[in-house]
């Protein structure tokens, strides 16, 4: 697919495409009197059945697609912009359409920069296993953008940048277990570090152990492929000196659930229990390269949770980092123990701002299913510019409460924390982390194991991951750093 932002038609176009809502013509002001009737006449025959969304025919003497803007339900307007462009993507790929040209001039930049978004959207494809593999048909997009031509050329180059790393994150969660092991992981990450010229240090198993980083240690510690944690740091020279984002990602590459053994049913969903660490990466990446004025470090916390002879056992003790001890009630609950260790060395680096995203609990899944991403924050003023990054994003959060009248469940018998609570399984989680979060710290915990992975079409994912919290990251980054 390529993209090309003109001031004016070049007239190698095949077709175009007009996006409506209802019987209104959406960007109409380059029809002529005579095409806005036929439209017109189009949209009216949308109403009593004779055409239908993606329609294709001639406007003008031009072939043209009608794209419903506003077909699915409880979307926002830039959403549906979104999957108005996916649908025309996969329908121009489908008809072999080499050209389409897109009428714009009259768009807002956030209603292109939605359409861009769903055009590349359609064509991600995870086919590496595949022994016979689609041809791939190119399309070119030429959007006419007039006056904004060069206004709308920065927004497909940012959005290229951003798309690449959605890409990125979404192949890596999809990779199976066996294959993306921590150590492959790091590679990864070395990888974005020499293209971005982030600073980057990697700590391998002796070096967690050295520095009382226990948390990843105690779930890594029974698998072959040992732990890390990752550490990247993006700093401009423009960056404000009194900000310091820092993101969080769990990163278990595949979770067996440990001896305390996930039910064989959906295991294989478990690649995905490094959705939050690749949407930290991913969001790095894109920081980086898109130049936001804002000090960021990503912090990656890499294991997989195997059963093995040196695996954690049910009643086991550790120290983290931050001195507190605790007692593993349940080796499937594992995610948070790796975080603590995150939230740790966030703190070390004297982080303001803290976002951490984890797969963690089926709890969230079951509250807000696979549409919303349920969040926590102790910090009012944040948790607003969440929701606000999101919105702009087409990604939906839901604040949720951190009440601590369930933090007793997690008091511990024989060591300060248990790593479950007996009530309200993602809150009681959220207040787990919450302990080893460091004082004054804005601080916001996303559960993404509800939107990270689908295993029905959902949106612009036909099967597996979603790519949730990148752009929202990155959002929340260019406001935090304006």
């Amino acid at each position: 697919m390529k993209i090309k932002i003109e001031s004016k038609e070049s007239g190698k176009a095949i077709a175009h495409a007009l996006f409506f809502v209802k019987k209104s013509i959406q960007f109409s002001s380059v029809l002529s009197e005579k095409a806005t009737e036929q439209a017109e006449t189009v949209l009216n025959g949308m109403e009593e059945g004779p055409f239908e969304d993606l329609e294709f025919l001639e406007l003008d003497g031009q072939p043209t697609f009608f794209v419903n803007a506003a077909k699915e339900r409880g979307l926002t307007s830039l959403d549906h912009l979104r999957m108005a462009a996916y649908r025309l993507a996969k329908q121009a790929k489908k008809k072999q359409i080499s050209c389409v040209s897109l009428m714009l001039a009259d768009a807002a930049p956030e209603q292109l920069k939605s359409i861009i978004h769903g055009l590349y959207y359609a064509e991600y494809e995870f086919d590496r296993y595949k022994t016979k593999k689609q041809k791939s048909f190119s399309v070119v997009y030429e959007i006419v953008a007039q006056d904004q031509a060069k206004e709308f050329s920065k927004i497909a180059n940012d959005v290229a940048i951003e798309q690449a790393s959605i890409s990125m994150a979404r192949d890596w969660i999809n990779t199976p277990g066996s294959d993306l092991t921590p150590s492959v992981f790091v590679s990864e990450a070395e990888k974005i570090a020499k293209e971005t010229g982030l600073k980057i240090k990697v700590r391998d198993i002796k070096a967690l152990q050295k520095e009382g980083y226990n948390g990843l240690v105690t779930v890594g510690k029974g698998s072959q492929s040992l732990p890390y944690m990752v550490t990247l740091e993006y700093k401009p020279a423009k960056a404000s000196k009194d900000l310091h984002l820092a993101l969080v990602g769990k990163g278990l590459t595949f979770d067996t659930g440990g001896i305390s053994l996930k039910p064989a049913s959906g295991m294989w969903e478990m690649c995905c229990d490094m959705s939050g660490a690749a949407a930290v990466l991913g969001a790095i990446r894109t920081i980086a390269l898109l130049k936001l004025p804002i000090r960021v470090s990503a912090i990656l916390c890499l294991a997989e949770n195997r059963i093995g002879s040196k695996a954690v056992l049910p009643g086991d003790i550790f120290t983290a980092k931050n001195g507190k001890t605790v007692m593993v009630d349940n080796t499937d609950a594992e995610g948070r123990l790796a975080l603590s260790d995150g939230l740790a060395e966030a703190g070390l680096l004297k982080a303001t701002h803290i976002i951490d995203l984890a797969t963690l609990t089926g709890a969230m899944v079951r509250a807000l299913g696979y549409a919303i991403t349920g969040f926590f924050s102790n910090d009012e003023k944040l948790a607003s510019k969440i929701l606000e990054a999101g919105q702009t994003c087409c990604e939906k959060f839901w604040p949720m409460p951190l009440e601590e009248e369930y933090a007793d469940g997690l008091k511990g018998k024989f060591a300060d924390l248990q790593n479950t609570g007996s009530d309200a399984g993602a809150i009681s989680a959220a207040l787990f982390l919450k302990e080893f979060v460091p004082e004054n710290t804005s601080w916001s915990h996303w559960d993404i194991a509800g939107t990270a992975f689908v295993t029905k079409p959902w949106k612009y994912t036909s099967h597996g991951a979603t790519g949730i919290g990148v752009q929202t990251l990155v959002e929340l980054a260019r406001q935090l750093g304006e």
